[in-house]
């Protein structure tokens, strides 16, 4: 059967191995998780946009990281804890719902990255160039930086997506739908994170003031632990693609990758990022004195 081409409309798609008595427990924490992902990334875009004292170009490029996050997470977890319920020979898709779905996973892993590299931009210009910072970075300059980064994301998934989607496929099976562009995508990353930071780190090596450097070191930790987070998430089950002996492992690292991320950076920037902790203990304290 594998010599002849066929294009079938239900596919079989590679689950997670779980056991019938550990099917419930997982799919109550995975639910918890996604409700935890949908309530804090969309809860912090609200917040910023409601709030001016917010509408700062590193919160607003924070909404495009909390929106990827949050759709990211509704294309993936949702199928994922139908399918924790059923027998893994049930699994099944239609080829249109999994096109869908490698559109979106792949449009997700390009958008982090991208957003992630124009964060980057944004701490390089308020670290090496604070005086021109509110010049450069105008609200016409941050439109322009949220439209390019999704529109780097957007085009080459589709084009990639569209000419995969033309090819014949002669199996029904399905282990994952990852693209040599991923690989592209994550060197393409690392080389402009470690370059921009390179550049910041000697500006704070010659600078003298230490109130600078030390503020300038917290607001780049935060943006390198979100960005590492992703980084280590993403490449364990990409690594692991080449290692048949660890598909269990390779499986659980690609779930986790739609997970961690979206579940750590808004608690990551909701803990660093001053104006936004205030207002969360505003608000707690206000609740508190309503009762």
């Amino acid at each position: 059967m594998d010599n002849l081409t066929f294009r079938y409309s239900v596919l079989l798609v590679e689950g997670l191995n779980v056991t019938s008595q550990s099917s419930l427990p997982a799919f109550i924490l995975l639910l918890l998780a996604y409700i935890f992902m949908m309530i804090s990334n969309i809860g912090m875009m609200i917040q910023i946009s409601l709030e001016k004292s917010l509408h700062q170009p590193m919160y607003i490029l924070f909404c495009n990281l909390t929106l990827n996050d949050a759709l990211g997470a509704t294309v993936f977890v949702p199928r994922l804890l139908m399918d924790i319920l059923k027998d893994p020979s049930e699994r099944y898709i239609t080829y249109i719902e999994c096109v869908i779905q490698a559109y979106f996973t792949h449009l997700n892993g390009t958008a982090s990255h991208t957003v992630i590299i124009i964060m980057a931009f944004d701490r390089y210009v308020a670290i090496c160039n604070p005086l021109r910072y509110p010049t450069i970075m105008s609200n016409n300059m941050m439109v322009k930086l949220s439209a390019g980064a999704w529109g780097v994301a957007v085009v080459p998934v589709s084009v990639l997506i569209s000419l995969s989607v033309r090819l014949s496929h002669c199996r029904s099976f399905i282990a994952n739908h990852f693209l040599t562009f991923t690989v592209v995508l994550f060197a393409s990353s690392i080389v402009s994170v470690a370059l921009t930071y390179f550049r910041i780190a000697m500006v704070c090596f010659k600078s003298k003031h230490k109130t600078t450097n030390r503020k300038a070191i917290k607001t780049c930790t935060t943006h390198l632990t979100v960005y590492i987070i992703m980084l280590v998430s993403g490449s364990v089950g990409i690594f692991l693609h080449r290692f048949n002996v660890y598909s269990d492992t390779r499986k659980l690292a690609n779930v986790m990758f739609h997970v961690i991320p979206p579940v750590l950076n808004p608690i990551i920037y909701g803990l660093q990022g001053k104006e936004i902790r205030q207002m969360i203990f505003k608000l707690l304290r206000n609740k508190v004195n309503t009762k």
